[in-house]
């Protein structure tokens, strides 16, 4: 089968287009024939060596959509035929992929392999981010970082079906603002040219926001507090920025705040199962028509390389797909 594997850790050039053997299913384990795979910003620390086990060659990817061509023998919740999307256990830029039967989930009838390969990283991570980790209630002001990317686009359309009063979105770039605005945010703040905590104060009459979603960390982290409400819970699930945030104990116990943590990859390792009803809820939302992933770009598979040079330079918007069919 077609494949990209990476050779060696480093820039995009590492990762070679080459045949490589389909691989075997365990008896807990469904084979995967890929029509659709995502990039994530995960895939490019992992090249770089800065992720996961670090051994090389492996084919990079943790997510997919496909059919089901073989089952396990102790599968008995999927069958063969079946469309999915999946978290498979070794890479999905590729033909062919294993998932363990527990980390793969059916696509409704109402779902195309667009939309479904779009959706697991960004949709699964923004539902439980809100759903289950801050727990949103209904008339609340959400402050979302990195708004206009694949998670921020998501997270902004999921905390208004999910009952937000104000979302408000920040980008590191102006010519970002209309994406956050397209998903549906309240207020953009560029925060390369506005101080975006105190712009969140006026906005919210100086109560700040219920809910901040962080993903660059280092500064950014500090800085949302100054803007986070009393009762107010920062859900810190990723160091864009390559720093570590700095917290003051100081800064929760008086005020009822709360900082919490999330990845959606622990939790695929640890937790697989309490992912079931995310899926479920997720797609629903995408079959209906309350959800759409916003997909940016689209690349061959054997064109990864380009794939991986755009997300690299933080000028993509929404989803980059390889279309491996």
């Amino acid at each position: 089968m077609k494949a990209i594997v990476v050779t060696q850790h480093g820039k995009p050039e590492v990762m070679k287009y080459m045949d490589i053997e389909i691989p075997k299913i365990s008896p807990k384990q469904v084979l995967i024939r890929v029509e659709k795979t995502s990039v994530n910003y995960a895939d490019v620390k992992t090249r770089y060596g800065n992720k996961g086990s670090g051994k090389v060659p492996y084919v990079p990817g943790i997510d997919a959509a496909g059919e089901i061509i073989e089952i396990g023998s102790e599968v008995h919740n999927l069958k063969v035929g079946q469309r999915v999307i999946a978290f498979p256990t070794k890479g999905s830029y590729s033909e062919y992929a294993v998932s363990n039967a527990n980390l793969t989930f059916p696509i409704p009838d109402g779902v195309n392999f667009d939309d479904a390969a779009a959706c697991p990283i960004v949709s699964f991570l923004s539902y439980k981010l809100l759903a289950d980790i801050a727990r949103i209630e209904k008339g609340e002001t959400v402050l979302i970082h990195s708004a206009a990317g694949g998670v921020g686009t998501t997270a902004i359309q999921l905390a208004r079906i999910l009952g937000a009063g104000q979302i408000i979105g920040t980008v590191g770039v102006e010519n970002k603002v209309p994406v956050a605005e397209k998903a549906g945010a309240d207020f953009v703040i560029c925060y390369e040219q506005e101080d975006f905590a105190k712009k969140v104060n006026e906005m919210t009459d100086g109560k700040g926001a219920d809910i901040v979603l962080d993903s660059i960390a280092g500064d950014i982290t500090g800085k949302s507090l100054e803007c986070l409400a009393k009762y107010g819970r920062l859900v810190q699930y990723g160091n864009s920025s390559g720093q570590d945030g700095i917290i003051k104990t100081s800064d929760l116990h008086a005020s009822c705040r709360s900082i919490l943590g999330y990845s959606l990859g622990t939790t695929r390792k640890n937790r697989p199962e309490s992912l079931r009803q995310t899926a479920k809820q997720v797609l629903q939302y995408i079959e209906n028509g309350q959800l759409k992933i916003e997909i940016g770009h689209r690349f061959p598979l054997a064109d990864a390389v380009s794939a991986h040079s755009l997300i690299e330079s933080r000028l993509s918007t929404g989803k980059i797909l390889l279309d491996v069919r």
